[in-house]
């Protein structure tokens, strides 16, 4: 199973794969949320006008935010792995801190140092949970591989593989009749002429 620091973009790309990504998911979070803010605030028979305003108004500069968020995360990221030369879940939590602390520099040291702790518990929580719900998953695929073999039952490679090796043999029973057919025609095609003898060279000599 591949874990979130070995199943993403290398480091270059990572930066605009993530910053797209956060675009989107601020754009359409914000687009729902202001979408029931507008039917709330607007006036009765105006509701849906009042809403789809809302949307356009809002959720561009809610997805800008995002994805501002996400483009300055990776890069610290990537800049964390340049100078760590290894990706772990340290990487991600210093560049969340770092980056919560640069996005409130013009608001004074406090809120600084208030939003870097935020950003690095932020970043703690999310790591903690995949790293829990990774080893979960192994554990459960595990103990079905035990309770497989304790029961003489395949485990789930094992039923995949021989899932696609019966996909094969009936594959075969319908596509490989004519490739036998052909292989056993060639087969006799040559064995006929090589039973035919070669006509005798004849010889131009006087006796």
């Amino acid at each position: 199973m591949g874990t979130p620091e070995t199943s993403r973009q290398p480091c270059p790309d990572r930066i605009l794969d993530d910053a797209g990504g956060a675009f989107g998911m601020g754009a359409v979070g914000g687009g729902a949320y202001h979408f029931f803010k507008g039917i709330y605030n607007s006036p009765r028979g105006a509701r849906l006008s009042g809403a789809s305003q809302a949307i356009r108004m809002n959720a561009p500069r809610v997805g800008g935010g995002f994805a501002v968020w996400g483009g300055v995360f990776s890069t610290f990221d990537c800049a964390l792995v340049h100078i760590r030369q290894k990706e772990d879940p340290w990487n991600s939590i210093i560049a969340g801190a770092a980056t919560g602390g640069f996005l409130q520099m013009r608001q004074g040291l406090g809120a600084t140092a208030r939003s870097a702790a935020v950003g690095g518990m932020f970043l703690a929580l999310i790591e903690g949970a995949g790293i829990m719900l990774g080893k979960f998953m192994e554990e459960k695929q595990n103990e079905m591989a035990i309770g497989a073999a304790m029961h003489g039952l395949p485990g789930p490679e094992a039923v995949g593989s021989e899932g696609s090796s019966s996909g094969g043999s009936w594959l075969r029973r319908w596509f490989g009749k004519g490739k036998e057919a052909e292989e056993t025609g060639s087969g006799s095609e040559t064995k006929v002429l090589e039973s035919f003898d070669a006509p005798p060279v004849p010889s131009f000599e006087f006796k």
